[in-house]
This record gives structure tokens, C-alpha cells and sequence, in this order.
């Protein structure tokens, strides 16, 4: 295919794709996704090789969340039967991290429902995070509260955080249709801040919300030009009890183009594989670890994932390799501050309605073990 050969090409000079491209990537047939695979996978692996990071989430607050997210079980007014516990010791998130850890996570992602943090909520986070480094100092920290207000990155920063996430999520243009109680461009301002504090900055996309093409290829190209070092790829959880529970429209083969779009668009940034691949992508996830060279270990927020040990035995039957501590994972370029110029073209056509799958409620666990319970974690 003319296209795959020219998305490679661009990949290759980490040079942008025009908004045509992204969307034929999106739209191209089922029978065909393979060679879009092998064709990403040659992006992939000119910047990653064959490693794949490992990265842990600890919920250090769950659910008594004021914002109407749509996509969330943790949102005002949820009917979802999740675990509730306001935060955690330091003590406690330690120790939850410290699975992750030993599981072969280098990064661990401290998540907090919530608008945003206050400064006593930072105060907690930065006792948190001198508690893991303490135990594992070679560990990432990456911080995920909310919007932040004036300082607080800074102040997150100079408490050891690496990183700050704050997603997306979404096009401009939709993101009034799955929130109301904050903005699309409150969201870019805080990955702004966390850029401007120094922070390694984490922001990335939730699919399967209802979205068309053109708003998959909108917010991918917004997340190239906010140039973040890792864009995670979410796949809708859809539980009962949220707003979006019948949202059942993605098939393997979707996922799979989505993320070989974003690797072209994003080259030589971290694809991180997360919530929802279990889910979604069922037994073709080991294809995506061409697409993607991060994923996340075991439990989500609030629903349970792939076992640990099966995780790492998934990665190792693919032909793949944990990336080991102390090794950086972004190429040279990237990892010495310089960014990859971002190119723009014309829309494409609008997208066919999709075909609707059956809800598998089946398939959606809430998580019952790891923070907040007595159960130990899944790592």
C-alpha cells in the first residue's frame, strides 16, 4: 500500500502525516490491519526497539469526585459499585507501589479523583512521593490530582515528581458533549504548567466515547502539537451506572488502527497502552505491543486488569523485552528537549456510522483488591 510506505517514510523522519493520512489509516479495511501493524511497528521500533515499559497505578483517593466526566466511574453522581476511601497514607501508597515496583514497573502513576488538589492535597502527594523514592530511588513518579493552580507544579517538582498526567481525552470540539463542569482548554493549561515546572508531561486520548474519526485524528494532532514525552491510549470502560455504559462500539481491529494512527502521528513519543486493552483488544493486545512500547501493569483505577504475571509472559511470548531500570526510555532527540515539527492538511470525509457491538458487561471487573482494600495488589 502507497500510504503505508509514505506513513512510514514520515514516521521515520518524525515528520507529521497529513490529517488525510490519519484518517485513511482509521479507515482502512479490517482484512488489511495487519500491514498497518507491520507498518507502525517500523516506527515503533526505529525509537523504542523492542522494549516495553512498565508502569503502575496507585489510587490514592477513589470515587467522591465533584466533576460530570461521562466517561467515569468515579463522577458526581455514579451509580458504578466502586471502591470509595479518601487518600491513603504515605505509608500505604508506598506500599501499593512498591508491587508495582517489583513487578518490573518503572514508573508509578499516583492518581487522585478530584477537580484538582488543594495545597494540603499537594502537601500529601509530596510526603507520598518521598515515600517511594525513599524505598526505590531509581523509580519514575509520575502525579495525576487534577487542574492545578498556581505553583503547585512547581511545588510537585520540587517534591520529586517526574511527570504529571492530565489527558485529553477528546477533540475540542466534543468535549463539552462528555464534560461540563470544566473545559478542553483548562486541560491544556495544566499540561502546560507541569511543562513549564519541568515536568515530564503525560497527556493522551480516551476512545470509543461515541467520537467520529475527525475527532480522533483532532485530538491526536492537538496532543503532537502540545508535544507531551507520552501519550497514553485509553479505551472506554464502559460501566453500568455512567452515562456512556452502552458505549460498545469498538472491535480489536479498531483499537489497533487507532494506535498505529497515533504512533504515526506521534512517532517518537511513549504510546502507552492502558485502560480498556483487556477489554477491547481481548486476544489480539500482544499486536499492539508493535504499535505501543509502554503499557500498564496489572489494576486500573477502578476496575481490575490482566494479571501481572500474565502481562509479562504476554510480552516475552510477543518478542518483546521489559525495559529495565536506568535505561531512558525516549531516544536521544527526544530525550534532550528537542521537539518534532508538526505539519497540518485539510480534513478528510466525514466517517460511516460504525457498527454498535453487544454490551459485555461480563467483561468490565471492579477492582475489589490492592489501595484502599485488604487485599494485595495485582502486580
Amino acid at each position: 500500500m502507497d500510504l503505508l510506505s509514505t506513513l512510514v517514510d514520515k514516521g521515520l523522519r518524525r515528520e507529521a502525516p497529513t490529517r488525510d493520512e490519519a484518517l485513511a489509516v482509521l479507515r482502512t479495511a479490517d482484512e488489511d490491519v495487519l500491514d498497518v501493524v507491520a507498518a507502525a511497528g517500523k516506527v515503533r521500533r526505529e525509537f523504542f526497539g523492542r522494549r516495553v515499559k512498565l508502569n503502575y497505578l496507585v489510587n490514592l483517593k477513589s470515587g467522591l469526585c465533584p466533576e460530570d466526566c461521562s466517561y467515569c466511574s468515579q463522577r458526581l453522581g455514579s451509580e458504578a459499585g466502586i471502591l470509595r476511601y479518601t487518600w491513603l497514607k504515605a505509608d500505604q501508597a508506598a506500599q501499593a507501589a512498591a508491587a508495582g515496583v517489583a513487578g518490573g514497573a518503572k514508573r508509578v502513576c499516583l492518581v487522585a479523583s478530584g477537580r484538582g488538589p488543594t495545597d494540603r492535597d499537594v502537601d500529601r502527594v509530596s510526603e507520598t512521593i518521598a515515600a517511594i523514592k525513599e524505598q526505590n530511588g531509581d523509580v519514575e513518579v509520575c502525579a495525576c490530582l487534577g487542574l492545578l493552580s498556581d505553583g503547585q507544579a512547581e511545588r510537585l517538582k520540587s517534591a520529586g515528581a517526574d511527570a504529571y498526567n492530565h489527558n485529553l481525552n477528546t477533540s475540542e470540539a466534543t468535549y463539552a458533549d462528555i464534560c461540563t463542569t470544566h473545559g478542553y482548554e483548562d486541560r491544556v493549561q495544566t499540561v502546560q504548567q507541569a511543562q513549564a515546572a519541568g515536568m515530564s508531561a503525560c497527556s493522551g486520548l480516551i476512545a470509543g466515547m461515541g467520537e467520529s474519526d475527525e475527532d480522533l485524528v483532532d485530538v491526536v494532532f492537538a496532543l503532537r502539537a502540545l508535544d507531551p514525552d507520552s501519550v497514553p491510549v485509553n479505551f472506554l470502560i464502559p460501566f453500568e451506572g455512567t452515562p456512556l455504559a452502552g458505549e460498545w462500539d469498538l472491535t480489536p481491529q479498531r483499537c489497533l488502527k487507532i494506535l498505529a494512527m497515533v504512533r504515526f502521528v506521534c512517532p517518537d513519543v511513549e504510546v502507552r497502552l492502558a485502560g480498556g486493552r483487556e477489554i477491547h483488544l481481548r486476544t489480539m493486545q500482544p499486536l499492539a505491543l508493535h504499535l505501543a512500547n509502554s503499557v500498564f501493569l496489572g489494576d486500573y483505577l477502578t476496575s481490575e486488569g490482566q494479571a501481572g504475571k500474565a502481562d509479562l509472559e504476554m510480552i516475552a511470548d510477543a518478542g518483546f523485552e521489559v525495559e529495565e531500570a536506568g535505561r531512558t526510555t525516549l531516544p536521544p532527540h527526544r530525550a534532550a528537549g528537542s521537539a518534532a515539527e508538526v505539519g497540518t492538511a485539510p480534513s478528510g470525509p466525514p466517517a460511516d456510522e460504525p457498527a454498535r457491538e453487544a454490551a459485555r458487561t461480563d467483561l468490565v471487573a471492579v477492582r475489589r483488591r490492592g489501595a484502599g482494600t485488604e487485599l494485595p495488589p495485582n502486580a
